[in-house]
């Protein structure tokens, strides 16, 4: 596939556009995957009645996680286009180092600030999940006779949800920092 465009190539501008390929596209499908499985779920417990564990702050953070992991994909993307103009040819239309560098750091920023979004929601909806478990235990050791204080599956899946999202915002960091390291070391 390389033919001849590819030893015309410099071996450190090949070596970094295979991996600004290869990593996009990882990154790509896997944040995809994970970020439908996540939104899925917190769109189906926001409509879900019995949930009390979250609240309009916490579904807001959580929210825009979950866009944000939709932004971070289309970074992948990006990256995976940039990898493309990186194996021309012509030096003329091949991007500077320090452009690949600056999509870089900008994906590594997407990421973190999705991260940091998730996880103030998640502090939301964990902290209101643990009193909802102390109020299951009544004040001398009892069980509480409150249907609504007991902790469902449905909230399961709110946590659950929130994990996915940590984890594909993990996975667009890792692919950004792991491309850093490549157009550093070149």
């Amino acid at each position: 596939m390389t033919g001849e465009l590819g030893y015309a190539l410099p071996p450190a501008i090949r070596r970094i556009a295979t991996n600004f390929r290869m990593i996009g596209w990882v990154s790509l499908w896997t944040q995809v995957v994970v970020g439908v499985i996540s939104s899925l779920l917190f769109f189906v417990n926001a409509l879900e009645p019995n949930t009390s564990i979250s609240n309009a702050s916490a579904d807001l953070f959580q929210a825009l996680g979950v866009l944000f992991i939709f932004v971070s994909a289309f970074w992948g993307f990006r990256y995976v286009r940039l990898g493309r103009r990186l194996r021309t040819s012509n030096p003329d239309l091949r991007p500077k180092p320090k452009d690949a560098a600056q999509a870089v750091r900008l994906g590594i920023l997407i990421s973190m600030l999705g991260m940091l979004l998730t996880i103030i929601g998640a502090e939301a909806m964990v902290a209101a999940l643990w009193l909802r478990a102390l109020r299951q235990v009544a004040t001398f050791g009892g069980i509480s006779q409150d249907s609504s204080a007991f902790i469902n599956a449905a909230d399961i899946a709110v946590v659950f949800s929130v994990i996915n999202t940590m984890f594909a915002h993990f996975i667009g960091l890792t692919a950004s920092l792991w491309l850093q390291y490549v157009v550093e070391r070149q």
